[in-house]
């Protein structure tokens, strides 16, 4: 693994499992959303497309916060279920 992508991905190891999962689909939905923002802002009206950003992004990020939320919660359970106990 390089050092751009230990840097990133060391800050997360120290989350609860749950709040890892979170984290990365708030990023990676947001991200997405950003996008698809930026996209639809310069094809509607170009003067607003910094506000489509934010318009469009901001409900990805939470979408994809509560979709890791429970894709967490369903390997934390899963792993408690197997091993019979409480993982990291």
């Amino acid at each position: 693994m390089g050092r751009i992508a230990r840097d990133i991905v060391e800050p997360l190891d120290e989350l609860p499992l749950v709040l890892r999962h979170a984290a990365v689909g708030a990023a990676a939905l947001g991200a997405v959303g950003g996008i698809v923002g930026l996209v639809l802002g310069l094809r509607v009206y170009l003067p607003t497309a910094a506000v489509a950003i934010l318009e469009v992004g901001i409900p990805a990020a939470l979408v994809g916060a509560l979709i890791g939320l429970l894709s967490g919660s369903m390997v934390w359970c899963g792993r408690r279920m197997h091993h019979g106990r409480r993982p990291r």
